[in-house]
């Protein structure tokens, strides 16, 4: 607290006059009002070496400065705002760091301190008598967010309302911690989604972050990062951090290490210009030139400083700025400042020095300078000048806190001039509520306004630093950014039409599955749907239904291809010949029987049991028709009912033959008398019994399963899912086929036993041994028949092989029966007429006498000698001269 003490004649403790400020003022601006705000700005950067304050920053210091003092002049002018109230200011230095801005904020609290003066006593013994500091209302400022963190912790303590105009840290948004801080730019976490949104329309998912240490950087890469983890799309490499006093070879290591994970090419900044231009000059002399793909916060921008000589390494960068625009009125305001008109700001004479590059009187602060400043040189005229980024915010500022004064004079003062009594002692609480509230055009024309944390809305515009055809080097709107993206790029480098890549694994084709590395979800393996999976999603491949299978992108299912066997198969092709031949052949031996129906060769082959067994023999070659044929259920019906039928017919007269002949010879070695049931009547109707049972059993079959088709899917599904197949098919089983052919393989079988059993007979006598040949080929065919239709059971072409063995055993069984029993008799029919004549009919007992004669010979030839055999064969001649007959 500072105090005096009066003496005779009191001398003022503090000159009033704003445009003169004194020396203890030496470090503040001070302007008279009856509102005073205070400003805090970077006028200096850090010092070294101890010292708090270093060289003169002339953009991020003395425009900001101006632009709060441009603003309050024209506050001040305005009939419409804040009428007949004029507001003051007290700018302080904070020279870039947050400790010595602590110190210096300490003065917006002083009028807001009690003031303890009893132990202090002038040397006349009078009271002292204090001097009053300036009461602030509310505070514009700081720029950076360290030290916006460090003040606004000391200011809400005394409820001082702060606007910031460039501190964008996501910290100050914690309304719990900072609820007296709003800002007029929009917070880094807002930027940090515009950064991640950028990332991700450039199809990056695996990228690196940088950030130079200190809270704009380590808050800005921790709200990317916590974005992007929430948003699940892309993932983090490696978070680096550069020190605040880097060693030498510092950045060379960081480059290395980035290079440790080299498909992370895209690097999220989060740095300070100086360590954004010591990374681009370590890429560069690590040979690395286009490989990195750097995105950089507002820190970056548009600034030239960080890419001068090192534009090729930098070519592509993405950079983020919020959406700003050049106060014009601004620029006449500081062009027009000279020495002369502009004494308020007490640091305006150093500017001119580092401006102009001369030195002013004997107290300049450029000792050593060149030249001498005459004060006549002119801002822009002779020294290159460019508005600083955050003027229009600093406005934007200042006249926010000024709306909310304006609100709260109408609604505290309403119809009173100036300042009334109830704002003498301005409420920070309630003009905090009021600042919350504005909305207003600002100083470029977009709105101004803040949410319940006090944080302006992001409006971001977005640059690419590119290099032209002409190798000029320059900064290019490529899109903007306002709750969402807006991006337009078309070619990333020169000569280079396509967008590099930053992906820690490629995507996967179509019909592939990623397979995630555990705990990093943006790499991965593909793996191939295999066999019958199609790919379900991104991460799963899931089985087909068993009626389809895959496509051929393995995105999805189609029906299996159902096939059946084609009439110009060869599978089908040999059946149908073998079988066309037998029906011609079977039909001309009806034919030619039919038409010799009387002649001896043809009454003496039993004309009845020969039309039946023929009738089969037809059948079984019929039934390669529907065997082939596309199954429906007419088709499956046919095949049910003839499949073993021909058999049946064919087996049954032969059995019935057999059975006659064995019965008559048997009959003959006990009595003279002719066996039961020998007539044609009788053999038809125990070879029509014998047809029934197949017939009644193929009854049964229809009753208890009625046909139908299926399709198999299951014999042709191969391992490849191209050649998979569904075959359509009766439902006939295996089980049901053996079945249905068992009865007639049985008659088959018990048949051949009978014509064993009467080998023996004459062949002149009956028709025994041709019936047993038949039998004994025909057995053979099945016996050959039944490894290879089970056998190939398993096999790919099951359906052909199987059909066209069962149709050509079928086939065959008929040819041998057609051939060795009507072959020769329809031969001697044709060829040899003469021989078809009637023989002398003989008794039964003659015959049976005659056959028993011929056995007792055989077994005599087998036990004599040639000569003894003749003997006997002549004597048994002599004895029954009738022996040279037919049995009919």
């Amino acid at each position: 607290l500072r105090q005096v003490c009066l003496t005779q004649e009191p001398v003022p403790a503090v000159l009033v006059d704003s445009q003169q400020p004194q020396q203890e003022y030496a470090h503040s601006i001070r302007l008279d009002g009856d509102i005073i705000l205070g400003g805090l700005f970077p006028v200096h950067a850090r010092g070294e070496r101890g010292v708090p304050c270093g060289e003169l920053k002339k953009e991020k210091g003395i425009h900001r400065l101006e632009a709060m003092l441009f603003a309050i002049d024209l506050i001040n002018k305005d009939p419409e705002l804040l009428p007949n109230v004029t507001l003051g200011a007290r700018i302080l230095d904070t020279c870039s760091r947050d400790t010595y801005a602590l110190e210096q904020s300490l003065t917006f609290v002083q009028a807001l301190i009690e003031r303890d003066g009893s132990d202090v006593r002038c040397a006349n013994g009078d009271p002292p008598i204090f001097a009053k500091p300036d009461k602030v209302v509310g505070v514009i400022g700081a720029s950076a967010s360290s030290v916006s963190i460090m003040v606004a912790n000391i200011l809400r303590l005394f409820k001082i309302p702060q606007i910031s105009y460039a501190s964008t840290a996501p910290e100050l948004s914690d309304n719990t911690r900072y609820d007296f801080f709003s800002r007029v730019v929009p917070p880094d976490s807002y930027q940090a989604q515009a950064m991640l949104d950028i990332v991700t329309a450039m199809g990056w998912n695996y990228v690196s972050t940088l950030a130079s240490e200190g809270n704009y950087g380590e808050s800005g890469v921790e709200a990317f990062v916590q974005i992007s983890r929430e948003s699940g799309g892309v993932c983090i490499a490696q978070s680096l951090k550069i020190p605040r006093e880097p060693r030498p070879g510092e950045f060379d290591k960081i480059i290395l290490r980035l290079l440790e994970t080299p498909n992370a090419r895209a690097v999220i900044m989060f740095t300070n210009e100086d360590d954004i231009r010591r990374i681009l000059d370590a890429a560069k002399r690590n040979n690395l030139t286009g490989h990195f793909l750097w995105v950089g916060s507002d820190s970056w921008g548009s600034k030239i400083s960080p890419v001068v000589q090192q534009e090729r390494v930098a070519e592509g960068a993405v950079t983020i700025l919020p959406k700003r625009a050049s106060v014009d009125a601004f620029d006449r305001y500081f062009k027009s400042r000279s020495l002369s008109n502009n004494r308020r700001n007490v640091w305006f004479a150093e500017f001119w020095e580092e401006n102009f590059g001369c030195k002013l009187g004997m107290h300049g602060k450029r000792p050593g300078s060149p030249k001498k400043c005459t004060g006549l040189e002119k801002v822009g005229r002779d020294s290159i000048y460019e508005q600083e980024g955050k003027v229009q915010f600093v406005m934007d500022a200042v006249y926010a806190m000024a709306h909310a004064l304006h609100h709260m004079h109408r609604e505290l003062c309403a119809g009173y001039p100036g300042l009334c009594p109830r704002m003498a002692n301005i409420d920070g609480k309630e003009l905090l509520a009021h600042i919350r509230a504005v909305n207003f055009n600002g100083s470029a024309g977009t709105p101004v306004i803040f949410n319940e944390n006090g944080d302006a809305p992001g409006r971001y515009d977005i640059f690419q630093y590119q290099i032209n055809n002409r190798s000029t080097a320059e900064y290019k709107v490529i899109g903007h950014w306002t709750n969402q993206l807006h991006l337009n790029v078309r070619t990333w480098t020169t000569g280079d039409s396509s967008l590099p890549a930053s992906v820690c694994s490629l995507p996967c084709r179509t019909g592939e599955r990623k397979k995630v590395v555990k705990g990093v979800p943006c790499c991965w393996h593909c793996e191939r749907c295999e066999g019958y999976h199609f790919q379900a999603s991104e991460f799963t491949c899931e089985l087909c239904p068993y009626e389809k299978r895959p496509d051929r992108n393995r995105t999805g299912c189609q029906p299996i291809p159902i096939i059946k066997l084609e009439w110009h198969s060869p599978w089908a092709l040999v059946p149908v010949f073998i079988s066309v031949l037998g029906i011609i052949a079977t039909t001309f031996v009806i034919v030619t029987f039919v038409r010799y129906n009387d002649t001896p060769i043809v009454r003496a082959s039993g004309r009845e049991m020969s039309y039946v067994l023929l009738t089969g023999i037809f059948l079984c070659y019929i039934i390669t028709f529907p065997m082939i044929a596309a199954p429906d259920i007419v088709v499956c019906s046919f095949r049910r009912i003839f499949l073993g039928l021909g058999m049946c017919f064919s087996y049954a007269a032969l059995l019935t033959k057999t059975n006659r002949i064995h019965r008559i010879f048997e009959q003959g070695k006990k009595a003279v008398t002719a066996p039961r049931f020998i007539s044609p009547a009788s053999q038809l109707v125990i070879t029509f019994s014998l047809i029934s049972v197949q017939l009644l059993g193929v009854l049964v079959w229809f009753a208890a399963d009625p046909p139908h088709t299926f399709v198999d899917y299951g014999e042709q599904r191969t391992q490849d899912p191209e050649n998979a197949r569904g075959v359509l098919k009766c439902d006939i089983s295996d089980l049901s086929l053996i079945c249905s052919l068992g009865y007639s393989i049985l008659l088959m079988v018990t048949c051949t036993v009978y014509a064993i059993k009467t080998r023996s007979v004459p062949e002149t006598f009956n028709e025994a041994k041709p019936i047993g040949f038949t039998m004994y080929t025909t057995c053979i065919i099945w016996l050959a028949f039944i490894p290879i239709f089970f056998g190939t059971a398993q096999s790919a072409e099951r359906m052909y092989i199987q059909t066209a063995t069962l149709t050509v055993s079928l086939s065959l069984s008929a040819s041998v029966s057609l051939g060795m029993l009507y072959m020769p008799k329809v031969y001697i029919i044709i060829f040899h007429p003469e021989q078809n004549v009637p023989k002398r009919k003989r008794s039964f007992k003659a015959i049976v006498t005659a056959a028993t004669m011929t056995s007792k010979l055989s077994q005599l030839a087998a036990e004599r000698p040639n000569g003894e055999v003749k003997t006997e064969l002549c004597e048994g001649m002599e004895t029954n001269g009738e022996w040279r007959t037919g049995l009919l």
